[in-house]
């Protein structure tokens, strides 16, 4: 008789799903998103922050909704204190996901985005504490990979480490990341953001003076994306022109682009 009644409970609520009666839970994240994106195009950053932070506590996993979020605190941020913004005003998106990955362990996305609110904070910090910020970011991207070695999960560790310094020791950490996002990617459909893979693996070859390896990845990478002024520039220099020109590239004060839209929109 239970079960009876469970089948009978089970085709009811397929039958209301289907006529459109129950919303999914995706639907109402997908809706959220798209009022915050609204919020954002009109500068109100205030109202996307506060609709992306309840998305979020709906679907802690959600990497457009994260990443949005983040882009609507650094901007808001910006526009509030021009340039690089207020140490200050990053604090309440590191609380955030504090809380979200406590309250989701399981959450791998949430992760990468916590580490991504300390990488977002440490050009508007000073230099002792974007050493903290740079080392908190990098427990946090290895949690997620930890619970799961995503391509875009290794690529950001990988690509973290090569922003420190050579004295620490970091560049062959960093090339061990990023060879596994590439392993993972020679077998996929080629998409934008490869490009950014060919990049760093090259920069992490010459970290770690493997010169010849370094010019091969980035020829095949532009072989790929012929495009790439990025590849290009690393190409068309040698010796000290080069190195000025990663170190630059590399620099740990300036700001990195973790814009993650060329990873949802590619999905």
């Amino acid at each position: 008789m239970k079960l009876r009644n469970l089948t009978l409970v089970k085709l009811i609520l397929t039958g209301l799903l289907l006529t459109g009666l129950i919303v999914p839970a995706f639907a109402a994240s997908e809706a959220e998103i798209a009022k915050a994106e609204q919020a954002m195009s009109a500068k109100d950053y205030t109202t996307a922050i506060t609709v992306l932070e309840a998305a979020l506590q709906s679907d802690p996993d959600n990497i457009r909704a994260g990443s949005d979020y983040r882009q609507a605190i650094m901007r808001k941020s910006m526009a509030a204190h021009p340039k690089e913004g207020a140490p200050a005003d990053f604090d309440r998106c590191v609380a955030f996901f504090e809380k979200l990955v406590a309250a989701n362990p399981k959450a791998s996305v949430a992760y990468l985005n916590y580490g991504f609110c300390s990488v977002d904070k440490i050009p508007a910090a000073g230099s002792i504490t974007q050493v903290l910020l740079a080392n908190a970011a990098l427990g946090q991207f290895s949690k997620s990979i930890e619970l799961k070695p995503s391509w875009i999960a290794l690529y950001t560790r990988g690509n973290s480490y090569l922003y420190w310094p050579v004295i620490f020791g970091k560049a062959g950490l960093g090339v061990a990341d990023l060879e596994r996002a590439y392993g993972m990617q020679k077998s996929e459909p080629t998409r934008a953001y490869h490009q950014r893979l060919y990049i760093s693996l090259g920069d992490g070859y010459w970290k770690t003076d493997n010169i010849d390896k370094a010019r091969a990845i980035w020829k095949e990478g532009l072989s790929k994306f012929p495009d790439s002024k990025q590849i290009k520039a690393r190409l068309d220099r040698k010796d000290d022109d080069l190195k000025s020109y990663i170190d630059d590239q590399l620099d740990p004060g300036k700001r990195v682009d973790t814009d993650l839209h060329e990873i949802w929109e590619a999905k």
